[in-house]
């Protein structure tokens, strides 16, 4: 992938319903990421006071709710961006390899409670889910992180902490919620099997990212 020049969060949106996957973090194949779209002044910096600035985390909020696209921990575990475009072939595969959960385990209680609320920031949801106590925290996030991958939850917006004058700060949290809350059930369901939604994704990535290897490609799709 091209490098592009971009610096702010209205072409990035556009990026992404170009591309259609892009994750936020920069990893295993070379320039397939946001962080790595953006201008070098829009990145992660350390400032002089020891404060920090990264106007590329500070779009996330403006993508998810303004932008054509879905967002949460779909890949390998970690964030990014999956237009509205391929996101019913990436829902149809994904929920084909990770179907919903049954009913008594924690993945299904914690999308029930959720499916109840609406929506959560994730210690609300985990504080619901009865997991309060002080080394549940991380075992709660990896059931998340596992419903995230398989399209069972996604980001809806993120929520800041403001300080007395009423200046938001911090790195803020995940508001969680299902797919079909924010997009309806429509959006999430195609008529092509999960192989065919399979094929489709594996071909446009090749054509997206000739460098990638087969088992990148895999990957992606998950």
């Amino acid at each position: 992938m091209k490098r592009r020049e971009i610096y702010s969060a209205a072409g990035l949106m556009e990026y992404i319903s170009e591309v259609g996957f892009l994750p936020l973090l920069a990893g295993g194949i070379a320039g397939f990421s946001a962080e790595e779209a953006v201008t070098d002044d829009c990145r992660y910096v350390v400032l002089p006071d020891g404060g920090w600035d990264w106007p590329l985390w500070k779009w996330k909020g403006e993508i998810v709710t303004e932008g054509d696209c879905v967002y949460g921990k779909f890949f390998g575990g970690k964030a990014g961006f999956i237009s509205r475009r391929w996101w019913p072939d990436f829902c149809n595969y994904r929920r084909s390899r990770h179907p919903r959960p049954e009913e008594g385990t924690i993945e299904e209680a914690i999308l029930t409670t959720l499916g109840q609320q609406g929506s959560l920031i994730t210690r609300q949801l985990r504080a619901a889910c009865g997991f309060d106590g002080p080394k549940m925290r991380s075992r709660f996030d990896s059931y998340v992180t596992r419903l995230q991958m398989g399209c069972h939850i996604v980001t809806e917006d993120f929520v800041y902490p403001t300080d007395r004058h009423g200046r938001e700060y911090g790195w803020g949290w995940s508001l969680l919620t299902t797919p079909e809350a924010l997009l309806g059930h429509q959006a999430c369901t195609t008529q092509r099997t999960p192989q065919q939604s399979h094929d489709r994704m594996a071909e446009h990535l090749r054509q997206l990212l000739p460098q990638a290897t087969d088992r990148q490609i895999e990957a992606i799709i998950g």
